[in-house]
């Protein structure tokens, strides 16, 4: 639970340009799928640290998990 607020609190930050109900679509993804999520930010944060810029890092991750992304969305 706090995992969820905290991965909450940072997205929010990030996301200021997104419409609010896309917001609110994301978050509950993510609340259904904490460890998923939580699995895909500590592995951006690692290419981070490696040197990595952060769009090309996620790019990076989120292409990894392309598959698993496609079930958590539904589509």
């Amino acid at each position: 639970m706090f995992q969820n607020f905290l991965l909450k609190t940072m997205l929010k930050k990030q996301m200021k340009n997104v419409p609010q109900e896309q917001q609110d679509q994301i978050f509950a993804m993510i609340e259904k799928n904490p460890d998923f999520f939580m699995k895909i930010a500590e592995e951006a944060q690692e290419k981070i640290k490696g040197g990595m810029a952060q769009q090309d890092a996620m790019n990076a991750v989120m292409l990894k998990h392309q598959d698993e992304l496609k079930k958590v969305m539904g589509k």
